[in-house]
């Protein structure tokens, strides 16, 4: 069976099912053709059988009239050829027997003796028939031809038989004229279907008798075929197709027909053609009904799976809803597609992780390197900022040595003076700078101790509190109880310094008369962490990785070293920490710092104090 390409299952399904019922409705169109074929079989058959039952009914009725012959030639009126008694015997059988037309008996001579129906007066009797000459001359009984009764003028065929005196002698002929139009009677009891018709003709084809229409055909001649045997389709002389069953008749040269209609073929087959059409068409409705149901529950599942298949195409690998389904197969690939989703789902699921493990990597390798950069270049100023340093210290000492004593000659004028004072101040800038070049390129030796950042806080707000005052800044803290950090409390004081001391500037820098500075300590992770939040300007993209280098700086010249943040980088990276730089909700800057703390916990609560 080909199925069309191309289309939906549903419309598969119904075309396989459309292709099937052909077939079936092929094979019912033949075996109704065989049946007819078996019917008409049937009728044939019906119609020879039903020819031999009727030439029995006439061979049964003329053997009567035999019996009827038998008792009437030995009746002592007929052997005594008694004219007045013979009219009243053969009257009395007429009335009994009405297929007899007329009985007569003639003597050897063939003169009429007596007829059981008187002719008219002055009709002659009529010439002796063939058949009655033959019995005399015989002396056994005969047949004659049809001919019309010389006293009724009907068709008649004569029955002649002989009669004897008591010596044996025949001396007369004893003749039953037989009632042809009423010889259908025989056949009234046989059992066929309307329009049959049950014909007896001679050799001639002259019908002898007819069951149907008798007084129209009966005398009269039809050109058919005839012949015994298996009956066989016949136009009739009534034009009716028949199939008719021939059968010869011992009594005379006679041939006794039975045809039964073509017709009564269709008519027996129309209700079982009725019947195999209303189960073909029940069948035909349930097979595409049931056909429909199964295709539209498959194709229902198919799509869902489709739909789910789009769906997981799309990105989304949640399994699909499972759903009712008269397929087992169907169920089982439902159930295979959702294990297919979930590991989908897992497998993109553990890849997504890997991918974030692996930008996590590689986002730490690029920090790690961007530190080991950092360092080796911290390092590498360092190591000059050392020799610059060295290099530098000693004749500044010497130019501010010398500034001292120039200071103490009391003949200087106060512009001389004035002068040697500015030749000091900046010469300690310049110590500063040295010294903090130095601090920068050697790491501090004193060694290290516990100390509560709690505490450094604490000891910036002091040094800070009057210059911030007087600024408009306000510095609130909001400190919680941590443990202690291991470290040098000079450096971590200053570190903290340098953050309050940019906190400030970025807040003037925005050209703001009051703002505002948050301190916040606490623990998170194992380190403590101090930040510091500011509501100044901020740092701008561009500026955030050069924010640790040093003698970067974004204040004008002479008024920043650019070495505060880079120190500070110093100092906490010597102690295992990290620090950094981030914007905050205020669209300022925070900056922080993470200590590794040491577990050696004090009970403290929540605080914060405003300066």
């Amino acid at each position: 069976m080909i199925i069309p390409k191309g289309q939906t299952l549903q419309r598969q399904i119904v075309v396989a099912t459309s292709i099937l019922l052909l077939a079936l409705i092929g094979g019912a169109l033949w075996s109704g053709n065989r049946t007819r074929l078996e019917r008409q079989d049937d009728v044939r058959a019906e119609a020879s059988s039903v020819a031999t039952l009727a030439a029995a009914y006439l061979n049964q009725y003329f053997d009567g009239l035999d019996a009827i012959e038998s008792a009437l030639v030995r009746h002592p009126a007929v052997t005594s050829l008694d004219a007045a008694d013979c009219r009243r015997v053969f009257a009395d059988l007429i009335r009994q027997q009405p297929l007899l037309l007329n009985v007569t008996l003639r003597d050897r001579a063939g003169v009429l003796i007596a007829s059981g129906v008187e002719p008219p007066a002055g009709q002659p009797a009529g010439s002796l028939p063939e058949s009655s000459s033959r019995a005399l001359v015989t002396g056994q009984p005969a047949v004659g031809r049809v001919r019309a009764a010389p006293i009724t003028g009907r068709p008649t065929i004569n029955q002649a038989y002989p009669v004897r005196d008591s010596s044996g002698s025949v001396v007369g002929v004893l003749a039953f004229g037989l009632n042809l139009i009423q010889l259908q009677t025989v056949f009234g009891k046989l059992p066929l279907p309307d329009g049959s018709v049950v014909t007896l003709q001679d050799e001639d084809g002259r019908l002898l008798a007819r069951s149907r229409d008798s007084d129209r055909y009966v005398g009269s001649v039809q050109s058919v075929a005839v012949a015994s045997g298996p009956a066989l389709p016949q136009v009739d002389v009534d034009g009716v197709d028949r199939f008719v069953g021939w059968v010869k008749i011992d009594r005379g040269p006679w041939m006794l027909g039975v045809g039964i209609p073509r017709s009564v073929v269709v008519d027996r087959l129309a209700p079982l053609y009725v019947r195999n059409i209303i189960i073909l068409s029940c069948a035909a409705v349930a097979t595409l009904g049931l056909a429909l149901w199964l295709s539209r529950h498959i194709s229902s599942g198919l799509n869902r799976l489709r739909i789910a298949a789009v769906r997981i195409s799309e990105g989304d690998l949640s399994p699909p809803a499972k759903a009712s389904s008269p397929s087992l197969e169907i169920l089982r690939l439902q159930d295979a597609f959702a294990i297919m989703a979930t590991n989908l789902r897992d497998a993109r699921g553990a890849l997504a992780r890997q991918i974030e493990q692996e930008r996590k990597t590689s986002e730490m390798l690029q920090s790690i390197q961007r530190q080991l950069v950092r360092q080796e270049r911290l390092a590498a100023v360092g190591l000059l900022a050392s020799g610059v340093a060295h290099e530098l210290n000693n004749p500044l000492q010497a130019i501010l040595g010398t500034a001292e004593i120039l200071e103490r000659h009391a003949s200087l004028p106060p512009a001389a003076l004035e002068e040697i004072a500015l030749l000091k101040t900046q010469s300690g800038r310049a110590r500063d700078i040295i010294r903090n070049l130095s601090r920068f390129s050697s790491p501090q030796l004193e060694p290290p101790a516990l100390i509560d950042l709690r505490t450094v806080v604490d000891e910036v707000i002091q040094l800070k509190r009057r210059d911030l005052e007087k600024a408009g800044i306000t510095l609130s803290v909001e400190s919680a109880d941590t443990h202690h950090v291991y470290a040098n409390m000079t450096e971590i004081e200053q570190v903290t310094l340098n953050l309050v001391i940019n906190a400030q500037q970025s807040i003037q820098a925005a050209g703001r008369s009051a703002g505002r500075i948050v301190i916040r300590v606490y623990e998170v992770a194992g380190k403590v962490r101090l930040e510091v939040h500011d509501d100044g300007t901020g740092v701008s993209t561009e500026d955030e990785a050069k924010l640790f280098q040093p003698f970067f700086t974004t204040k004008p010249v002479g008024e920043g070293t650019g070495l505060g943040l880079s120190v500070s980088y110093g100092i906490i990276d010597s102690y295992g920490g990290t620090i950094g730089h981030r914007g905050n909700e205020w669209h300022g800057a925070t900056f922080f710092y993470e200590l590794p703390a040491v577990n050696t916990p004090e009970d403290a609560a929540i605080k914060t104090s405003a300066v």
